[in-house]
């Protein structure tokens, strides 16, 4: 009998774009920002802070690629700017990115 338990096994993103990729368990794109679609299991949308309902245990979106993915999510790429250098900055920038794009947002002042 093999020992596996000492071995890891390296998931490889599906999500490539500009050489960035999605990080593994993360997920803050299906978290953090509100959709105003319908998806799936959500028919009136999801509201900011709140899982999404195609979320999978493993942090990756359940129907990727298929045509009942919204618009707005297969719009949203990963970009180093977006997604940080771990979970917790990309979760804070897209909160920040929602409050800022809410229809009542007061302007973000100039410098």
């Amino acid at each position: 009998m093999s020992d596996v338990s000492n071995s890891a096994v390296k998931r490889e993103s599906p999500f490539r774009v500009a050489g960035h990729a999605c990080r593994p368990d993360c997920g803050a794109c299906c978290i953090a920002p509100s959709i105003s679609s319908p998806i799936p299991g959500m028919p009136n949308g999801k509201p900011a802070g709140v899982r999404c309902a195609q979320l999978g245990d493993d942090l990756r979106c359940a129907i990727f690629g298929q045509p009942e993915r919204p618009a707005c999510c297969s719009g949203l790429q990963p970009q180093m700017e977006m997604c940080g250098t771990n979970r917790g900055e990309a979760l804070a920038w897209l909160a920040q990115l929602e409050m800022q794009t809410q229809p009542n947002a007061q302007p973000v002042a100039q410098r």
